[in-house]
């Protein structure tokens, strides 16, 4: 079992934070099938703005099963600081520090992976928020700025002589973006230089190429990502491969239907009207996209508003795949 800090995980799975996609009820419902820890949303450490109702519903941590980790996001040592301790304060039992994403909006403020190309001021935070909290502190970050600059094994013994708890290490540079695949010598390279916990990150999608990216970097655990979006059991398969060799099956219809319904209505009780309506949409695209793949049923419930009508219409179009189902049998 992987360690972070005192907390031990259920398994070595982790739900990889994603702005606008591991809110609360995403997190509750990829523990409850089967990751072992859900990173929360990130949230800039500049503590002056989480009056904003984004803010503080990133902020809402309730019925979260422990430990409770928070990401947070900026480039100012003392200002992560704060912000880490006021998160303790909150009940976050886990910092996680973004050094990862590549978004142009974070990286033109010098935060997330854009940090990587200062490692002076990495140290100077790293330090900064480790000696700012009693709870552990985690990095995300990148294998580097860019490909000729791949320095994320020495930003990792920095990170581990400032205290770091655990790495988790995304295969591609700042500079890739999410274009190409994801490499995994880099990650092999910062699981050698370190004696904590290194978590996997990039690309991992199916249980083989779970144990195929395990093998290949020598890591502790994987941070998975995209590939839940709409597809949430895929931390159950993972584990029950990684644990016996032998495949789950995939969702059943029913299972599918259920799972959606349920994950509407928690957003729609989590956000209210018209918010939990909008954001319902790109999760229903993801789950779908399997089955709808011409995007008409999709295009159809994009233009719902009302979230009756949302629901009514998941149940009537489960029921018309079950019809097929029994038809083609």
């Amino acid at each position: 079992m992987v360690h972070i800090g005192p907390y031990k995980l259920d398994n070595a799975l982790i739900l990889a934070p994603m702005a606008g996609v591991t809110d609360l009820p995403f997190r509750l419902l990829c523990r409850k099938l089967g990751a072992g820890l859900a990173v929360s949303e990130m949230l800039i450490a500049d503590s002056r703005l989480w009056n904003t109702r984004k803010s503080r519903l990133r902020l809402d941590h309730t019925g979260e099963p422990e430990p409770r980790s928070v990401q947070i996001a900026g480039g100012d040592p003392a200002m992560l600081a704060e912000a880490a301790r006021l998160n303790a304060e909150r009940g976050a039992q886990i910092i996680d520090i973004n050094m990862g994403c590549p978004a142009k909006k974070v990286c033109n403020k010098a935060a997330g992976s854009a940090l990587m190309k200062d490692e002076a001021l990495v140290r100077d935070i790293l330090q900064a928020v480790v000696e700012a909290v009693t709870v552990p502190v985690t990095l995300k970050m990148r294998s580097g700025w860019d490909t000729d600059n791949r320095n994320a094994p020495r930003i990792a013994r920095m990170a581990e002589d400032a205290g770091i708890q655990a790495l988790a290490v995304h295969g591609r540079t700042r500079a890739c973006g999410y274009r190409g695949d994801a490499e995994y010598d880099t990650i092999a390279e910062v699981k050698a230089a370190v004696s904590i916990p290194v978590f996997a990150n990039g690309d991992v999608d199916t249980p083989e190429k779970a144990l195929q990216v395990l093998r290949h970097t020598g890591a502790d655990g994987l941070l998975i990502g995209r590939a839940a979006q709409g597809n949430p059991w895929i931390f159950r398969e993972i584990d029950h491969f990684l644990r016996t060799g032998s495949q789950l099956p995939t969702p059943a219809l029913d299972e599918i239907r259920e799972t959606l319904l349920g994950h509407l209505n928690a957003l729609h009780a989590f956000y209210g009207d018209p918010m939990g309506v909008r954001i319902a949409r790109k999760h229903v695209g993801w789950y779908l996209q399997v089955h709808d793949q011409d995007g008409t049923f999709r295009k159809y419930f994009n233009a719902l508003d009302d979230k009756s009508a949302q629901l009514d219409s998941i149940e009537s179009y489960f029921e018309d795949l079950r019809n097929q189902e029994v038809f083609a049998a």
